[in-house]
């Protein structure tokens, strides 16, 4: 699944990234980021793994969509306090932008194969 992939790929940049971080940020800024881009893909795969419904296979693409929110704020804030570069910056918002879009993609077609959207839908 390219989501999953790309989401992964991003969380292990995002921590190689997090890692130059000024040390007084270790358990703060970069352990939040790092936590943020790993929930992406940690729950794309734990709703695939249930198997439950499609139902819940949303809930948790929503819960991935709302984490690459938290990576998007996050990398907002660095870019705000001068702790990112602007090549940085722009690299990985563009992904998560993208990334983001592909989420959102991903839980509309799968809430139409179940006819009836869930509620973060219903004003589309």
């Amino acid at each position: 699944m390219d989501v999953y992939r790309k989401s992964f790929r991003l969380a292990l940049e995002i921590h190689h990234f997090s890692l130059l971080l000024p040390q007084y940020l270790r358990y703060d800024l970069s352990d939040q980021l790092r936590r943020a881009s790993r929930s992406v893909p940690s729950n794309i795969a734990e709703g695939y793994a249930r198997n439950r419904s499609l139902k819940d296979v949303i809930g948790f693409l929503q819960i991935s969509l709302g984490s690459n929110d938290e990576v998007l704020f996050n990398l907002e804030f660095l870019k705000e306090v001068k702790l990112i570069s602007p090549e940085n910056y722009e690299h990985f918002v563009k992904e998560y932008t993208y990334l983001g879009k592909q989420l959102y993609t991903l839980m509309k077609s799968l809430a139409a194969r179940r006819k009836t959207p869930p509620p973060f839908m219903s004003n589309i």
